[in-house]
This record gives structure tokens, C-alpha cells and sequence, in this order.
């Protein structure tokens, strides 16, 4: 690989701010409407886990952390 490949490599555009930002914009135009939809469902899956676990715990184990 040469140095020119090597710098011309979109990874290290990608790497500020910006370049992370127009990089996630653009993963979101090229991810399919359908596995945006399954991302959502086992994000909110995780939420209500998260939820019921926590408030499953008597409140002493909460309050002594």
C-alpha cells in the first residue's frame, strides 16, 4: 500500500467530527428501511430488559451502590 493509499483511505476522513457524522448519514442511506425497523425492535427489547431487571431489585441493592 502506498502512502497515497494509504491517506486517501476514508477511514481517516472519517475520524473528526464531521467526517463521523456524514459517515453515519451515510450508512443511514445505504441501510435498508427493513433492518433500520429490526434495530429499533431489539433496541426497545433491550430498554424493557433493562427496565425489568432494574426494577426487579429490592431497593436496598439500588441505594447501596
Amino acid at each position: 500500500m502506498t502512502k497515497e493509499e494509504l491517506y486517501a483511505h476514508p477511514g481517516w476522513r472519517w475520524c473528526s467530527s464531521e467526517g463521523a457524522e456524514l459517515h453515519t448519514l451515510l450508512l443511514g442511506l445505504q441501510t435498508p428501511f427493513r433492518e433500520k425497523l429490526e434495530w429499533l425492535e431489539e433496541a426497545e427489547t433491550l430498554t424493557l430488559q433493562l427496565r425489568a431487571s432494574r426494577e426487579s431489585k429490592p431497593k436496598e441493592e439500588r441505594n447501596d451502590g
